[in-house]
């Protein structure tokens, strides 16, 4: 039931986000990555410890998705109920459809927006995050990762 988006990159299983990202915005998402680990090559500890410190901060479009919805969906209501507006109950409607959306194809129109700002999902952040621990020296080789 789920359809991927018609410019959809090559993702690995389960990585819905990835697999409804355009191409070129996927490709230019990767490439910032890319290019900030090749930056910290060679980089003293204190920098790629810094970098590290910043991607757990990151906020991942997940974490973008629930808090700009649930913030409409609180706004909208809250209106609806002061100014007793039927038709302010319409917005948290829409973005309560957007999220079952996303629960269940991977996609929804505030998706596209999101990615081309530069949102990453956890495991685009995850990878950087491995790169420069391996940049570091605490991993040997990119299976040296815990699982959770």
């Amino acid at each position: 039931m789920s359809e991927q988006h018609p410019q959809a990159t090559t993702a690995t299983p389960g990585d819905r986000v990835r697999a409804h990202t355009d191409d070129e915005v996927q490709a230019e998402i990767d490439r910032t990555a890319a290019d900030r680990v090749a930056h910290l090559a060679g980089a003293p500890r204190a920098d790629l410890d810094e970098h590290l410190a910043q991607l757990d901060r990151e906020w991942d479009v997940e974490r973008a998705l629930e808090v700009n919805a649930s913030t409409l969906i609180l706004v909208s209501t809250l209106t609806a109920a002061v100014r007793t507006r039927s038709w302010w109950l319409v917005p948290p409607a829409v973005v309560a459809g957007f999220l079952l959306q996303h629960g269940l194809q991977g996609w929804c129109p505030p998706l596209p927006v999101l990615r081309r700002l530069g949102f990453r999902t956890q495991r685009e952040i995850d990878a950087e995050r491995t790169q420069l621990r391996l940049l570091r020296g605490d991993l040997r080789s990119p299976s040296d990762v815990p699982t959770a």
